[in-house]
């Protein structure tokens, strides 16, 4: 039971680059500055944590679906991997989010000027 919850997050970041593969939103669409975006993200974030668990603030919670394997202290090796997961959906969605209203947009002008 100790690899559910990386298995979980690697499945869900497979089935998020599903998604932008199929609907080519971020990675399938311009991979150069995706992965910029992607490591720029997940240096972010994990700076953040780290700055966290140096304050005090962030801890490791005992949990019986994690491995229990430590990068460092604090931080467990499925939070670089959420991490990642976090900025890839958050890309797939913006990307996603942008196309609906752009085509939203192109339609409503579309029948507009039809009218």
């Amino acid at each position: 039971m100790g690899w559910l919850y990386l298995t979980a997050l690697l499945a869900s970041l497979g089935c998020m680059l599903l998604l932008d593969w199929r609907f080519r939103l971020f990675f399938w669409r311009d991979a150069v500055p995706a992965i910029i975006v992607t490591v720029v993200g997940l240096a972010f974030f994990l700076v953040w944590d780290i700055a966290g668990i140096i304050g005090g603030i962030f801890f490791r919670g005992e949990a019986t679906i994690a491995t229990g394997i430590l990068l460092a202290p604090e931080l467990p090796l499925e939070e670089p991997v959420f991490l990642l997961f976090l900025v890839v959906c958050t890309m797939v969605i913006y990307t996603g989010t942008i196309r609906v209203f752009t085509r939203r947009s192109t339609r409503r002008r579309t029948q507009e000027g039809r009218s």
